[in-house]
């Protein structure tokens, strides 16, 4: 049996690692739509950059990848540990796992709060440490992993080369990493803007109409797709990450700032009756230049298709070896045990289940 199970691992690895150096790099915008209470008020959502090439030794320091890892996810958030940008690997930062072997296929809030306190604890103690009595800390550390449990996302990727990656990792290591959070001009989305730009100047300019001058997610993601219809050589696409089924609350559409005004009757219908100028303008602005309808039907982020293929690869190896030591242990039961391999759940109750108002920068 351990002989099966080595094989299964170095099959697997070598698969990974072989994918990973025929990948080409790549830096991908996710436009993160908006959720719960706070969502409702703000529903710009949040914005942050897959670096397919760049990975981390920890948190706060960034080095290019070694074959077959997966890259990470680089964000401003408004106050986690005072720093100004974090960097989590993609699968944690989508599901609070490792793997994806670990992503559950249903989530529940108390389900998601425990992953997400489990991967802290193992992980982000620095970041976020526990409490004096040793319970899970309240914040805004919950919005680094599990982003998937909370929120449809949806990815713009462009291709980068080494020299393009090696650049944005020095350019994060020597930035002064202290956060200078501002929700109007060094937001979550005017880091990304920075990042983006970085790779290709000129592009993402500020909408100085329909969101007054501000940066927005929406905004970044309609930019991107204009660049590339202009520049081919961006070759930008399209995916999305889906949101993962359960109760817990589902996230809604993402807005830009008048499209925000003009689309909620609680904002519009007050402003028309006392300002029916400001309200025409408003619209004018948003029809203008901040409609954009975000692609639907959009396929599987690539890095997660690959590694959901793995995964199943790696179960039909898992079953093959199983089939083939039952057979040669016990013959007389191969056809009852062949197909039914164990399944270990393990579960902790939590009795310091954080409370996600959710959505903002």
């Amino acid at each position: 049996m351990r002989s099966s199970t080595y094989l299964i691992r170095v099959v697997l690895g070598l698969f990974v690692a072989a994918a990973g150096q025929a990948a080409h790099a790549s830096a991908t915008l996710l436009m993160e739509e908006p959720f719960g209470t706070f969502g409702a008020f703000n529903p710009t959502g949040h914005a942050a950059v897959y670096l397919s090439g760049v990975c981390a030794d920890e948190p706060t320091h960034l080095r290019l990848c070694r074959p077959g890892e997966q890259g990470v996810v680089v964000s401003r958030y408004h106050h986690v540990a005072g720093y100004d940008w974090l960097a989590v690997p993609l699968i944690p930062y989508l599901y609070a796992v490792d793997s994806l072997a670990e992503r559950p296929e249903s989530i529940t809030p108390a389900l998601r709060a425990q992953l997400r306190d489990s991967y802290r604890r193992d992980h982000f103690r620095d970041i976020a440490p526990d409490t004096n009595n040793g319970s899970t800390p309240r914040g805004e550390w919950i919005q680094l992993v599990g982003a998937s449990y909370d929120r449809r996302i949806y990815a713009f990727q462009v291709a980068t080369t080494r020299d393009q990656d090696t650049m944005l990792v020095a350019k994060l290591n020597d930035s002064h990493n202290r956060s200078r959070f501002n929700l109007f001009y060094r937001n979550c989305a005017d880091f990304s803007r920075s990042i983006m730009r970085a790779l290709y100047p000129d592009t993402l300019p500020r909408n100085a109409l329909a969101d007054f001058g501000l940066t927005t997610p929406k905004h970044l993601a309609r930019s991107m797709l204009a660049a590339g219809a202009q520049h081919p050589e961006m070759n930008v696409r399209v995916f999305e990450i889906p949101q993962v089924a359960g109760t817990t609350i589902r996230s809604h559409h993402v807005d830009g700032i008048a499209e925000s005004l003009v689309r909620s009757k609680k904002y519009i219908v007050p402003l028309a009756f006392l300002s029916p100028t400001t309200a025409v303008t408003l619209l004018a602005a948003y029809v203008g230049t901040g409609r954009f309808i975000v692609p639907k039907g959009s396929p599987l982020l690539p890095e997660l298709a690959q590694e959901e293929e793995l995964q199943r690869y790696a179960n039909t190896l898992s079953l093959d070896s199983t089939s083939i030591e039952l057979q040669s242990a016990e013959p007389q039961i191969t056809t009852a045990l062949a197909c039914q391999p164990t399944l270990a759940m393990a579960s902790s109750d939590s009795n310091h289940t954080p409370q996600v108002l959710g959505g903002a920068n």
